[in-house]
């Protein structure tokens, strides 16, 4: 290769049993005493965390709530959360939860000192060249094994009326140190361990073939996939902490190597978020096999590298896609978009919404209107 490349991994992980106890002396090594935990309504009436909630107060650290959020993310959670930052006088932010929460926290925390309208730092239009001010010390606690968010540099973010999908990105958004505590996601239930696992294989997949070249991020989602793959069903019917804890590392895993690009899936995957108010996994779960097969032709050779990785039989790239139809039952999601609420009268405008959509730039293969057309015809 004689490009000139930069590659980035410096998200400081801290992982285990039982590393959250070590968040209050953390920050109060920072000098910080006064967190704002951002997460969603039902992690916040968890056991675990009136834990965390005791663990900083024992400590003397006086913590705020911030759980005003919806289930896909829109501006005015965002200005709420940044609202009561100031209002309350606290000096740094803790993501806790799953995707939604973490991806509410990092826009606020990018709120705390930059008040342009908020869509004005959309990576997409170039805005992150106005995030020029420095940001509160962010700490991020994944619940879930799958948006990996903890380890990301960006916030997808909804506009409150179109409900479009908007970018905030900036490598200062990243966490100054993540806990990624296995014990945290030992309680999900079945539907969100599958749903959300699902949704850190098709992270690490899409990121594999995406088109950009980046070999470590190949060699994280590789890897990442053959930890999710021996370990999902196990996490999601009869779970232990080694299967969480790999599914976990999975999740962190298709995060950082999704850097290097997602793909059609995703695309697929939006706009039934925006348009239906879907779970971002589970559509991602739907719509896999869908766009796998359409990404096969022609790419035979990483479909057998990913074969090799996820344990289909005789590493055949051939059989990925019935592997992944497969794997959808085996963890009782569904396999057609008609089982999700998608009807025919919708096809025409999820196809607008997906070939608008920012993450199939990076597909392998191009995504016209009438393929994706053709895709959410063929998943229906």
């Amino acid at each position: 290769m004689q490009n000139r490349l930069n590659f980035n991994f410096p998200t400081p992980i801290r992982f285990g049993a039982g590393v959250i106890d070590e968040l209050p002396d953390h920050l109060l090594a920072q000098g910080l005493s006064h967190p704002l935990l951002v997460t969603d309504p039902v992690v916040s009436e968890l056991e675990f965390f009136q834990d965390i909630l005791n663990g900083l107060r024992s400590k003397n650290m006086t913590p705020e709530v911030h759980t005003e959020m919806h289930k896909n993310p829109i501006e005015s959670d965002v200005l709420k959360g940044g609202d009561h930052y100031h209002r309350s006088g606290c000096d740094c932010i803790v993501g806790i939860g799953g995707g939604v929460a973490l991806d509410v926290a990092r826009a606020i925390v990018l709120r705390i000192h930059h008040h342009r309208p908020l869509f004005d730092y959309d990576d997409l239009i170039g805005g992150d060249q106005y995030v020029t001010e420095e940001v509160p010390y962010f700490v991020t606690v994944p619940t879930t094994a799958g948006t990996g968010s903890e380890v990301g540099r960006s916030a997808i973010i909804s506009e409150d009326i179109s409900k479009k999908k908007r970018i905030l990105f900036a490598p200062k958004l990243m966490a100054r140190q993540v806990f990624a505590d296995p014990m945290l996601t030992m309680e999900l239930p079945p539907f969100v361990t599958a749903a959300t696992g699902m949704d850190a294989l098709t992270h690490n997949m899409e990121a594999y073939l995406a088109k950009n070249y980046h070999p470590m991020c190949d060699g994280i989602a590789l890897e990442g996939m053959a930890l999710i793959a021996k370990s999902i069903e196990k996490a999601t019917h009869h779970p232990d902490l080694e299967a969480r804890s790999n599914m976990l590392l999975g999740s962190l895993m298709g995060a950082v190597a999704f850097q290097k690009g997602l793909g059609v899936v995703h695309s697929l995957a939006h706009p039934l978020s925006s348009l239906l108010d879907t779970h971002h996994g589970l559509a991602n779960a739907v719509n896999l096999p869908y766009g796998m097969e359409f990404n096969y032709a022609g790419l035979e050779s990483r479909f057998d590298k990913m074969a090799e990785f996820l344990g289909v039989v005789d590493a055949d790239g051939a059989r990925v896609v019935d592997f992944l139809f497969e794997l959808n039952q085996r963890l009782e999601l569904p396999t057609k978009l008609s089982e999700i609420g998608v009807r025919p009268e919708h096809i025409e405008e999820l196809s607008n919404m997906a070939v608008a959509d920012f993450a199939h730039p990076n597909n392998p293969k191009p995504v016209s209107w009438d393929d994706f057309h053709t895709l959410y015809q063929n998943a229906l």
